[in-house]
């Protein structure tokens, strides 16, 4: 096990995250706990599974061991609740995840000839730890479906659920994927494109070495304004965390940007990797109409087609993206728990909320299909 990312070589590391997702990679992680946003101060106390072959790194997890359930976005309170009622401790419990970050990705990084084999020594070695230090259960969140079909096989729990994505259809400009849209949900972001440019806001994206240093203070003010003005908001990262990022993450990073009077006003940071645009943190100093579709989405995608990107993941929430064309993806996780009777009661939870996920799913695609089957048909 490491105490943290320092205690294995960048390269090592990111050796066995190759071209996967880039919140496992070294300088993500070692990022967020060289900050202080991943420590066990935030109840975040890093205890990362490491595989070795003489001494070859061969497989690895970002693993934590959690005093709390903040920041993880797939919602287990219900169940700490249910645990204390039966007077079963459920904290500190083990996650595997990345913190603060609801995207799917690898979570057993090893090279692909490894895999299998990798996969479940470090499946046996979190099963171990959880029984040896009395932790109430291990979580792997936000997983690749074959992670959870080989926990799913050993005996663990599977839970279902979705985020919207944007899928670039082979668009060639912002008004092709305009015309995906019905003709009202197109008419409307027309509109709240030309609002905003009205009220003088102007929208610049900012990319890798192209994103000015004196950027990333300023992010991290709207990400913390923002945050500390919403009644449910949690300020997962510091000015510290920024920092580092315009040092390490740079060269992954894509800023939005928007101006008004020649002042920013608000801004998205955003993460880039092979053919994919991921939404992370948004932040604004002025509540203007449309400007967070703007900034958030629709800036976004006309970044994303015009670098051919293939996806834009925009994170969690928000069923408005539907009708703005973005599509449900299923997201998974997986639970081992080692109380029988709480494990007994999560898995009926879970019995009962999987079909209501799937059929929430089918509808969505169903709402999909007839707007692809008529595109620029007027809404029903």
């Amino acid at each position: 096990m490491l105490g943290g990312l320092g205690d294995v070589t960048r390269d090592a590391w990111d050796r066995l995250v190759a071209t996967g997702s880039p919140f496992v990679e070294w300088s993500w992680l070692a990022t967020l706990e060289d900050s202080g946003a991943a420590s066990e101060a935030r109840g975040w106390r890093p205890h990362h599974f490491a595989l070795w072959e003489g001494t070859r790194l061969v497989g690895a997890c970002p693993a934590y061991v959690k005093s709390h359930s903040d920041g993880e976005f797939v919602f287990d309170h219900g169940w700490a609740a249910g645990a204390a009622r039966g007077g079963i401790a459920y904290y500190p419990k083990l996650l595997v995840a990345v913190p603060f970050t609801p995207v799917t990705g690898e979570r057993f990084l090893a090279a692909d000839t490894d895999r299998p084999g990798a996969t479940e020594a470090l499946a046996a070695a979190l099963e171990d730890t959880c029984r040896r230090e009395r932790l109430s259960s291990v979580h792997v969140n936000f997983c690749r479906p074959q992670d959870a079909e080989a926990l799913v096989a050993r005996g663990w729990l599977r839970r279902s659920g979705y985020q919207y994505h944007w899928t670039n259809a082979g668009f060639r400009s912002f008004d092709e994927y305009l015309a995906s849209l019905r003709s009202k949900r197109r008419n409307q972001v027309r509109r709240e494109r030309r609002e905003l440019t009205a009220q003088g806001v102007e929208i610049t994206v900012y990319a890798g070495g192209d994103i000015p240093d004196a950027l990333f203070p300023r992010m991290f003010e709207l990400y913390r304004r923002t945050v500390a003005e919403l009644p449910w908001g949690r300020q997962y990262l510091d000015r510290r965390f920024f920092t580092l990022a315009r040092d390490r993450l740079r060269d992954r990073l894509c800023f939005v940007v928007a101006r008004q009077g020649g002042q920013i006003i608000a801004g998205t940071f955003n993460v880039e990797k092979g053919d994919t645009l991921y939404g992370r943190y948004w932040g604004t100093l002025r509540s203007l109409r449309h400007l967070h579709f703007n900034v958030c989405y629709y800036a976004a995608i006309e970044y994303a087609i015009a670098r051919g990107l293939a996806r834009f993941e925009p994170g969690a929430g928000g069923d408005f993206k539907h009708l703005r064309g973005f599509d449900p993806r299923p997201t998974e996780s997986v639970h081992f728990i080692r109380d029988t009777r709480l494990r007994a009661a999560v898995a009926d939870f879970l019995a009962r909320e999987r079909p209501a996920v799937a059929r929430e799913i089918e509808w969505l695609d169903e709402r999909t299909a007839l707007r692809r089957d008529r595109p620029g048909a007027d809404d029903e």
